[in-house]
């Protein structure tokens, strides 16, 4: 294959570009902003969507004419970037599953065990110098309910199940060792950890309603790091402020940066942080990497690890 032109939209300033030197000779590398992606976009045989928290893909995608033949992003999610002519056409979309999915694994059981162990409030009482003798629940025995199966929905189960959780996993469709959307309200009924690690599709969006907070149990904890969007926010406000659910972690939101003047940053029994449950030192280059790896897979004629079903917005397990 000839020298391809791969075409990077690069994340805002100060995050740095991807390190792309071992494609020096084997590909044009161009790079792009917001404001000139999409007349930049049919010059490229190859799109690397490193600014993942950008929408812009979907408004200078190119109905008609020439396109990147092979779209790639550097997150887990997808639902940013397509649109219906994207959706429609004949360009392969892959993602960067594979990268994620420990380190976020690992970032739910620190913050299982931050709200089992009531480390929040020891912090904030160190910093009142103030001795108050309390008692915390034990993580061995409890329920788990995780929303996702995919490569990060599983890792999630696994640690889980290494702390002694007993850990249920609902998926698109019922299947081995998989439940099923028509289980979900049964099993969150009984659990202790409500952990929502789901792609954000029309079928998915605001699935944890006011409903859903309301049949969890009063000592359940809830925990989102797939998409903002799978939470309608003020129902979990509400169920928070009215003690439906005992505590909640949201590491991503609807809109974000989160503003200062959300009422997420002040409601009681709430943890925020900010999208950062995947992000380990390395990760850049981990990203960068993976990214070399499919382009050497493209440029040979081999078959691309991570496709993206366009129609579902995720890769569909095996």
């Amino acid at each position: 294959m000839s020298e391809s032109t791969v075409l990077v939209l690069d994340a805002e300033p100060p995050e740095p570009p991807p390190r792309l030197g071992r494609l020096t000779g084997r590909a044009r590398i161009l790079h792009a902003d917001e404001s000139n992606l999409a007349e930049q976009l049919p010059l490229a045989d190859v799109l690397l969507v490193w600014n993942f928290s950008s929408h812009a893909v979907r408004g200078a995608w190119p109905g008609e004419g020439p396109r990147p033949r092979w779209v790639h992003t550097a997150s887990a999610g997808v639902d940013h970037l397509m649109c219906p002519e994207l959706a429609a056409s004949d360009t392969v979309v892959t993602n960067a599953r594979g990268v994620f999915d420990q380190p976020i694994a690992e970032y739910v059981a620190a913050l299982v065990l931050a709200l089992a162990k009531d480390l929040p409030r020891t912090l904030d009482l160190q910093r009142e110098r103030a001795w108050e003798h309390r008692e915390t629940r034990r993580v061995g025995g409890t329920r788990a309910c995780v929303v996702g199966t995919g490569p990060i929905g599983r890792a999630i189960a696994d640690t889980l199940k290494a702390l002694g959780v007993t850990t249920a996993l609902v998926g698109r469709t019922a299947r081995a060792g998989v439940h099923g959307p028509d289980d979900l309200d049964r099993l969150l009924t009984r659990a202790d950890w409500v952990v929502c690690a789901a792609p954000l599709t029309d079928d998915t969006r605001g699935m944890f309603d006011a409903r859903r907070f309301g049949v969890m149990q009063p000592s359940a904890r809830f925990i989102n790091i797939g998409r903002g969007a799978l939470v309608v926010e003020d129902d979990l406000v509400e169920a928070l402020a009215k003690r439906w659910i005992a505590g909640a972690a949201l590491d991503v939101f609807e809109r974000e940066p989160l503003p200062s003047d959300s009422p997420l940053w002040t409601t009681p029994g709430l943890l925020v942080s900010p999208h950062m449950s995947g992000d380990t030192v390395g990760w850049r280059d981990e990203l960068g990497a993976q990214f070399v790896e499919l382009y050497e897979q493209w440029a040979t004629g081999q078959p691309l690890a991570n496709v993206v079903d366009k129609k579902r917005g995720y890769v569909p397990g095996h």
